[in-house]
């Protein structure tokens, strides 16, 4: 006859029975944190092993705790040379291969992955952290809780250092600008993203900013109708390049610019602005 088993978690891993401390040696509590869209997500200690389905939040992870991160995506390029095991792409990610890591957590976005993966994951024991971002304010405000909540981390000095570099306005007048993300067919950022709003706080006006889609598929007459001043034309998700896109557009200026400056929230953040300012006033200069 055997004496009382020792508590284990969802992943067969025994749970401490004083209770866990973060990086700061404060106690956590043992309640049950939600992520962003209010789902509880079972983790009473900090994160030791992290797999991310997010571009953005993988060079968060891997900027911050490098040990800790223990898969990605195929689309996480960063930080350069990165070595994790790949789970395959965001809206496809290899579930059995997810759940040979043993993570302690698993990082998701609403927007870039699928609900059904999110679930199908949950179902088989392993916490994922859903985000939600949809502009700048709320991309800070959502990797704080997921250090501090999620991973029970301490919160690295760069996402203060982000912030900041966001917070002045631009000077110098506004310009009127279209902003592809795609083509064949094509798709622009239309209202309620992340892109959209690092835009307005780089001057432009996105003449799609009204729209009631976030990416919506439009026609090139319909842009044209509208008159942008500038087309941006950032390298993902489609790669618009010097020799692809600006050629649809001849009476327009255009700004070839990085998508990862655009659309990424983590650490580049700190130098995209200079970087995304730069492009966008040579083109407008031109």
């Amino acid at each position: 006859m055997t004496g009382p088993q020792p508590p284990q978690d969802d992943l067969g891993h025994l749970v401490p029975l004083t209770t866990p401390q973060d990086d700061l040696g404060r106690p956590v509590p043992l309640t049950t944190p939600q992520d962003d869209l209010g789902h509880p997500v079972p983790l009473t200690r900090p994160a030791r092993r992290v797999v991310s389905l997010v571009p953005s939040l993988t060079e968060s992870v891997a900027v911050t705790r490098p040990g800790a991160l223990v898969g990605a995506t195929t689309w996480c390029t960063h930080p350069a040379g990165l070595d994790v095991a790949r789970v395959r792409g965001t809206k496809n990610p290899d579930l059995a291969a997810i759940r040979a890591l043993e993570p302690d957590l698993v990082l998701a976005n609403q927007e870039e992955n699928r609900r059904v993966d999110v679930e199908r994951l949950r179902s088989a024991g392993i916490p994922v952290w859903v985000t939600v971002i949809r502009d700048l304010d709320e991309a800070v405000a959502s990797l704080r809780r997921m250090f501090s909540r999620a991973l029970g981390w301490r919160e690295p000095p760069w996402l203060a250092q982000a912030e900041r570099a966001w917070a002045q306005p631009v000077p110098g007048p506004r310009v009127r600008a279209a902003i592809p993300i795609w083509r064949d067919p094509w798709m622009v950022v239309g209202s309620g993203t992340f892109t959209g709003d690092l835009a307005t706080r780089l001057g432009l006006d996105n003449v799609y900013a009204g729209h009631p889609g976030r990416y919506p598929r439009v026609d090139l007459s319909d842009l044209e109708a509208r008159q942008p001043d500038l087309i941006v034309l950032p390298d993902e998700p489609y790669a618009f390049s010097a020799t692809d896109g600006p050629e649809m557009f001849p009476a327009r200026r255009v700004a070839l610019v990085s998508g990862r400056d655009l659309t990424w929230y983590g650490p580049s953040l700190i130098t995209a602005r200079p970087a995304l300012q730069s492009r966008l006033q040579a083109a407008v200069s031109s």
